[in-house]
């Protein structure tokens, strides 16, 4: 049975709480993870017929499409890329082979497209869109997911379960990057994202807007069954290793954990993190008022 706990009114008026050094070898450049990060965001490919058709459905800009011939009339895909090519995408029919070697040996299945980097959209803007789709809705906080595999697949399930947009920080974590949008399968396309500089200070923001905050943990949480789940919530999630960081939990209104009843301490952070929708979507399901102010919202678009 879900403890029936009142939650707090959010305060909608409350208050928020260089140096430099000349390199010793000015002839060697110095690659660091940041600028990989960079170069791969800015030269993304995505492959695979479904990711490329859902990035080609959207308003997406696509830049280039590596195509062979048997696709390329496909009725499924000709209109497409008709589009595309009068938006200004150069489309370049390849053998196979070309495609193996521009992925590296991926599974291209045929098509391959590089995308422009990946747009975020502003904190704000997500907030305001989030409220007017729903007055209950759900925000994911990803609080230094560094594997970009793992990105993918939160994105995907927080896209399917249908919440309304996702939260990353700027730094320590992974961009949304080629990979991150070939494991997403196409969510990006429907499912916003802001990158912030402050992560903490953008859970702040969430709950000046009304939202409550909850936090996963593997062990000091209460049993994510036993908690009233409803109204406006921002879910975050920790890294694949370290879990939320000490700061982040002391911004987090309540920690959560999924029960485990084998010997296996912990949940991969995906795996975590769809269980925890899983039950926040369960519960509102199970809710007659909830159901009906989705099918109302649903029919007047």
């Amino acid at each position: 049975m879900v403890e029936q706990h009142s939650k707090p009114k959010r305060i909608q008026d409350r208050k928020p709480k260089s140096s430099f050094k000349r390199s010793i070898k000015p002839i060697q450049a110095r690659i660091t993870p940041s600028t990989v990060e960079t170069d791969l965001e800015s030269n993304d490919l995505i492959y695979g017929r479904h990711p490329v058709l859902t990035a080609m459905e959207s308003d997406r800009q696509l830049n280039r499409i590596w195509i062979i011939s048997r696709l390329r009339y496909d009725p499924r895909f000709l209109p497409l890329l008709n589009d595309a090519k009068a938006n200004g995408t150069v489309i370049d029919e390849v053998d196979p082979q070309r495609l193996s070697q521009i992925t590296q040996g991926g599974n291209h299945q045929g098509i391959v497209a590089q995308v422009s980097p990946y747009t975020y959209t502003e904190l704000s803007d997500l907030l305001e869109r989030a409220k007017t789709k729903t007055s209950s809705p759900v925000i994911v906080i990803a609080d230094g997911i560094t594997d970009p595999h793992n990105l993918g697949a939160i994105i995907r399930t927080t896209e399917a379960v249908g919440a309304q947009g996702m939260i990353i920080p700027q730094r320590r974590a992974s961009g949304i990057t080629s990979t991150v949008l070939k494991v997403a399968a196409g969510a990006l396309e429907h499912l916003p994202v802001a990158r912030v500089v402050n992560l903490h200070r953008a859970l702040e923001e969430l709950k000046e807007a009304g939202f409550w905050i909850y936090g996963t943990a593997a062990n000091n949480g209460k049993h994510i069954h036993t908690v009233d789940l409803k109204g406006a919530i921002g879910l975050v999630v920790g890294s694949e290793g370290e879990g939320l960081s000490l700061l982040t939990q002391r911004c987090c209104d309540e920690l959560i954990s999924v029960p485990l009843a084998g010997k296996t301490p912990s949940l991969n952070a995906s795996v975590a993190t769809a269980m925890a929708l899983y039950e926040i979507y369960r519960q509102r399901y199970s809710d007659p008022i909830y159901l009906e102010s989705v099918s109302s919202s649903t029919s007047q678009k």
